[in-house]
């Protein structure tokens, strides 16, 4: 080879082999060893010591895999997914009930099935596998206990005008609890249009929309509030550190309290950019130590049924919900309407 040609070749491997280290630098060596996860807000602690806080310690030492976490309103979440579906940047999808069955029916999910899944209710997972409950929730109200001597009973006692500018909801739609309330409220009310025309009074009270359920109950507990939405694990979980929260479910028309279930459902996203990292972390939040953390840690309820846990947290859950009455929304028929019920809700409510 003439020794110009042959100079030529050496310069030109040079300027490439570094430019080639660093393509599989960034995809094998650094980005290897993580998984994204996505999620509503509610199991990661406010100071650190949630459980998801407590879990991905543990999965990061156990498998050498980091976990990168992303936080939001359940809705925001899977919208944010959606956006990014022709290049997908989480590997992991948590959030709540309508949200993952709209996040499955507009293909944001693959099939997979943890290990330990045999252990959850039908109720909590997908029927196809693409989803499954890691913990269990169930939805609520809190209260500021040093300003009201007991908790309200009835939805009618919101229109109070002691709860003018001192009452808020997260906004149906975002918020997966925020959307509870307007499914809570169809149950109790008998009806949509019932419901619609309650909650149209209770604007007169209502501070406005929030896109996160999680910011309000700090203002609860400072007496900003006297009154907002949540759910019991996380509301519980903040009660330890914020003794003015108080739990409550408002009761139906028969004046019984009614509550129900908002889990914590997982899916693996489609085309995950770490699809083994994701099943890995999967299986790990079902595993049996795990979900014997969700109370005692979490403040929740485990989504595995053959998990009986006995820590005072459990104890005091259970107390916590005796004697109020479940029902179980129709969430097919919810996700397939939820824009005309969020579009209807916001025309009744001017918001």
């Amino acid at each position: 080879m003439p020794r110009n040609r042959l100079t030529l070749a050496i310069a030109l491997a040079l300027l490439a082999t570094p430019l080639l280290s660093a393509c599989g630098g960034s995809s094998a060596a650094s980005d290897a060893k993580a998984v994204t996860v996505y999620s509503a807000d509610g199991l990661k602690g406010e100071n650190g010591d949630g459980w998801y806080d407590k879990v991905f310690a543990d999965f990061t030492k156990q498998t050498g895999i980091k976990v990168k976490y992303v936080e939001g309103g359940s809705g925001e979440m899977v919208q944010r997914a959606v956006r990014e579906k022709s290049n997908p940047q989480a590997d992991v999808l948590v959030t709540l009930p309508p949200f993952i069955q709209e996040a499955d029916s507009k293909g944001l999910l693959q099939k997979y099935v943890p290990k330990d899944a045999d252990q959850v209710s039908g109720a909590d997972k997908a029927p196809d596998g693409t989803w499954t409950s890691v913990v269990d929730n169930y939805f609520g109200f809190v209260y500021n206990k040093k300003e009201l001597k007991q908790a309200p009973r009835t939805w009618d006692e919101l229109l109070d005008g002691k709860y003018r500018n001192k009452l808020q909801y997260s906004t149906p739609g975002v918020a997966g609890d925020g959307t509870a309330v307007l499914i809570k409220a169809i149950h109790d009310f008998g009806g949509k249009e019932q419901a619609l025309a309650y909650l149209k009074k209770l604007q007169a009270n209502n501070v406005g929309p929030s896109a996160s359920t999680g910011k309000l109950a700090p203002k609860v507990d400072k007496g900003e509030l006297l009154v907002a939405n949540g759910d019991v694990q996380m509301n519980y979980a903040q009660s330890k550190t914020m003794p003015g929260l108080g739990i409550w479910f408002p009761a139906a028309k028969d004046g019984k309290p009614t509550t129900f279930a908002l889990p914590y459902a997982a899916g693996l996203v489609t085309k995950a950019p770490h699809g083994e990292n994701g099943r890995k972390l999967l299986d790990f939040m079902l595993a049996q130590k795990q979900q014997q953390e969700v109370s005692e840690i979490g403040g929740g309820f485990a989504a595995r049924q053959d998990v009986k846990a006995t820590d005072a947290n459990a104890i005091a859950l259970t107390k916590l919900m005796d004697g109020v009455e479940f029902f179980e929304p129709d969430w097919n028929d919810i996700d397939k309407n939820l824009t005309s019920y969020v579009e209807d809700w916001k025309s009744a409510t001017g918001s």
